[in-house]
């Protein structure tokens, strides 16, 4: 059994792409002077409906990315793709910024700005429509767009909650009568 895990956890990083998405110089300033430390923010996805960003703190940057990266693999979300895109429109919120995702027809690419196209990107999407409301700082716009993902939810969970078939769900049949 304990080698079944062993053969998981090597596969994990193999399976994931990781990207920064930001470095910034932090200070803190104390009483014996000013404490400088780094903060990074990373995304790691499969490409196949999962994704996590997470930030890391340390004194350098290489052990803050270490920290990043394995704080986006704790906190992995599934994401709902069809045929290449989001199933409906949604904007994901973060403190003062708002990231409106929109689905998009096949070829139209990612239309998003850097921070909000490396967590699309990861998570699978191919094809999307994204415009960043309110504040576009960086770390906000990215865990906004994590947020909008987050609470997408796949026609099959849709069509359960209406009581009503998957295509019905898809061809817009809502209505009663």
């Amino acid at each position: 059994m304990a080698r079944n895990t062993k053969n998981s956890r090597t596969e994990v990083p193999q399976e994931f792409e990781e990207k920064l998405i930001d470095i910034k110089r932090v200070t803190k300033v104390t009483t014996g002077g000013k404490t400088i430390s780094f903060r990074v923010t990373a995304v790691v996805g499969n490409k196949k409906g999962k994704v996590g960003v997470g930030i890391g703190n340390a004194r350098e940057v290489p052990q803050a990315i270490r920290k990043s990266i394995q704080n986006a693999k704790k906190n992995l979300i599934e994401v709902p793709i069809k045929n290449g895109t989001i199933p409906h429109e949604i904007i994901g919120v973060q403190d003062a910024s708002r990231v409106m995702l929109k689905p998009a027809g096949a070829g139209t690419g990612i239309i998003a700005s850097s921070s909000v196209r490396a967590v699309v990107e990861l998570a699978g999407v191919h094809n999307i429509l994204t415009k960043a409301l309110g504040s576009t700082n960086v770390l906000n716009l990215t865990k906004a767009t994590l947020d909008g993902l987050k609470h997408l939810k796949s026609p099959k969970k849709i069509a359960e909650l209406r009581d009503l078939t998957v295509k019905q769900v898809i061809n817009g049949a809502h209505k009663e009568g």
